[in-house]
């Protein structure tokens, strides 16, 4: 990758952690490690791989993107923020009263967010029936969702999956958020839903296994997606929980607490380095 491109690409994945920090800090409440681990991979999305327009949120040929693990919303409103749909300095109103920016992504509220998602598990499903709606009105563009390691304990994921296979949805991409962390700890001991990569390729889908912190590998998965034909691709993204903050970074305790006001500035002091 080009390095004036890669180094967008690494500023607006800053940027985006920066928002997730200003954002749950400011609500006092939050899920900042499993948005900490997204942000490369949106910031790749939303600055470089999605066919949008923030000055046209409802563009009707535009590419899709669910967040199927909503409660990941602050690094949504982070990616969106520093593309422009809305102002930065709206994302410190995150879960306020009279926000746009509420705990999990709302259509009906915040510009840029194409499906309203949170319980675990639909978001899946909310894609793969967009996909299949493109395909029917004989549309190009496509449709991407981010679904949590956790969240693919739901019995519902696997059902859209096969949903997906089933109409060959090769618009479809799926990207899953390994960090290896849930709130109650780590995924394997919870309930083990690996191996992904058997799994999803016994539903039918085309697998790619990337580094979910290596630009290079995110844009050459994605690059990989757009050329597959008759079925949908499933990204298995490895990331940090946290990641970019060092006392976050692989750290259960962080999926839904909110930094006080020293972890705030030291996480800031980090990021902004």
């Amino acid at each position: 990758m080009e390095t004036a491109k890669l180094q967008q690409l690494r500023s607006a994945a800053r940027a985006i952690r920066v928002g997730v920090i200003e954002g749950t800090h400011a609500a006092k409440s939050g899920h900042p490690g499993g948005s900490l681990s997204i942000a490369d991979i949106l910031a790749y999305l939303y600055f470089s791989e999605m066919n949008i327009d923030p000055a046209n949120p409802t563009m009707a040929d535009r590419d899709r993107f669910v967040l199927s693990k909503g409660h990941c919303a602050p690094a949504l409103y982070a990616a969106l923020a520093n593309r422009g749909y809305f102002p930065v300095e709206e994302l410190t109103t995150l879960r306020k009263i009279g926000s746009r920016l509420q705990g999990h992504p709302d259509m009906t509220l915040t510009p840029g967010v194409d499906m309203s998602t949170g319980s675990l598990g639909l978001g899946v499903s909310a894609a793969a029936g967009m996909a299949l709606a493109g395909k029917a009105a004989g549309k190009t563009w496509r449709v991407y969702t981010v679904v949590g390691d956790g969240e693919s304990e739901e019995g519902q994921v696997w059902e859209a999956c096969m949903f997906a296979s089933h109409y060959k949805l090769d618009n479809l991409c799926l990207i899953l958020d390994w960090n290896g962390l849930q709130i109650d700890g780590p995924v394997a001991e919870v309930m083990n839903p690996t191996p992904h990569d058997k799994k999803l390729e016994a539903f039918g889908f085309h697998v790619i296994s990337i580094d979910g912190h290596d630009f290079d590998a995110i844009a050459a998965a994605f690059a990989e997606a757009r050329t597959v034909k008759g079925r949908p691709t499933a990204i298995i993204a490895k990331t940090v929980k946290g990641k970019g903050v060092s006392f976050m970074e692989n750290q259960v305790g962080w999926h839904g607490t909110a930094p006080n006001d020293e972890q705030y500035a030291a996480a800031l002091a980090e990021l902004t380095k």
